[in-house]
């Protein structure tokens, strides 16, 4: 299918330290460029922090010209440089321009931590007071978190990790475009009670099952409209949606479903996006991008792979941690409903959100197959 590689500080090994791409030279990196090109075929990916963007803009497009095929790249609004997005897509463009494929991989909603008492993030991770009871049961831990001297110590340590009036109560259905009003910070202020102590509440909730979300990127004007513009470029793709990365406190699976939920039909803060143009964004244009030509289409000849979605009844529900790992290790699991019935080469696969039994996928190794393959 292609390649792809990381720039960024954000990806560790599990001992804290960054992964060995961050410092890929240029000749690693255009030797691999060199290698797609030889083989003439497969897709290029990469995601990068862009601390230095015309550097290694510059460094990627490279990339992209010496293996001749197209790359993506993961562009997103940031804190810190919130102007920067718009930029990188210029650069985008220019290089399409002069005969260079590269596009970009945008996000239909914010980026966002959803933290619980479960999760590898929460707001009282780094508290001293909190490590006294982590590793206790869950139940216990609720208990704990109920006691007024505890709360005490946490409220004075003050040592949570996310800014309070950026953290949300992410409810069921959940909503991923809330307002500033609905902080953790702003209601505990209309409450009168300390911030830390709103949280605290908010995660015991529903015995010790309560989310919080912390929306880390596209979301510096408090709403979607910055997703919006990303998604209507035409260098633009839907993606980012981790599914198998970061499973104990992102949970990104729910994209394609948001995508046609929230902009085609729910959206009340701002203009939506018309339900054919989000189809073909997330169908036929992405599987061009990565070079797989014979699907994304209703026509004669192409793969199968379907949805059969009851629009109206559409929705995805609040993420909830399961324990199906190995050795019991726990991930966050989104479910969604209206999906009547999901076809993989012709064949059902899901009926209303429950497997048939039938498995006709295949491991693709070698050719790509041909169309209706």
């Amino acid at each position: 299918m292609g390649f792809t590689t990381s720039r960024t500080i954000n990806h560790r090994t599990k001992d804290g330290e960054p992964t060995p791409s961050l410092s890929a030279t240029s000749d690693e990196l255009w030797g691999i460029a060199e290698g797609l090109a030889a083989a003439g075929r497969g897709a290029f990916e990469i995601v990068c922090d862009f601390d230095d963007l015309e550097a290694e803009f510059a460094l990627i497009r490279e990339m992209a010209a010496r293996s001749r095929r197209p790359m993506s790249i993961s562009v997103a609004q940031t804190d810190k440089r919130p102007d920067e997005w718009r930029r990188t897509l210029e650069l985008i463009e220019r290089a399409n321009a002069d005969g260079v494929a590269l596009y970009a991989q945008v996000a239909p909603r914010p980026v966002g931590v959803i933290m619980s008492l479960d999760s590898t993030l929460h707001p009282f991770v780094g508290s001293e007071a909190y490590r006294e009871i982590a590793s206790l049961p869950l139940a216990q831990r609720v208990a704990r978190l109920r006691d007024a001297e505890l709360r005490r110590r946490l409220v004075e340590e003050n040592r949570t990790m996310f800014d309070l009036s950026r953290v949300f109560a992410l409810g069921d259905p959940p909503d991923y475009e809330p307002e500033a009003s609905q902080a953790v910070a702003a209601r505990a202020e209309r409450a009168g009670v300390p911030p830390i102590e709103r949280a605290i509440d908010d995660l015991i909730e529903n015995a010790g099952t309560g989310i919080l979300y912390y929306p880390a990127l596209n979301y510096v004007d408090g709403n979607s409209d910055v997703s919006r513009e990303m998604l209507l470029h035409p260098r633009a793709v839907p993606g980012l949606g981790d599914g198998g990365a970061h499973v104990s406190f992102i949970s990104d699976a729910s994209y394609p479903t948001y995508l046609l939920t929230h902009w085609a039909r729910d959206r009340k803060r701002g203009e939506k996006l018309p339900l054919e143009y989000v189809v073909k964004r997330q169908s036929r244009d992405t599987a061009e991008l990565v070079g797989f030509l014979d699907r994304g289409l209703l026509a004669p000849g192409f793969k199968a792979d379907l949805n059969v979605i009851d629009f109206d009844a559409l929705a995805i529900r609040r993420p909830e941690m399961v324990y199906d790992l190995p050795a019991g290790g726990n991930r966050l699991l989104q479910r969604a409903s209206g999906y009547r019935h999901t076809l993989v080469g012709g064949q059902v696969v899901m009926s209303d959100g429950e497997p048939t039994g039938a498995n006709p996928g295949a491991l693709v190794r070698g050719a790509q197959p041909a169309p209706g393959a």
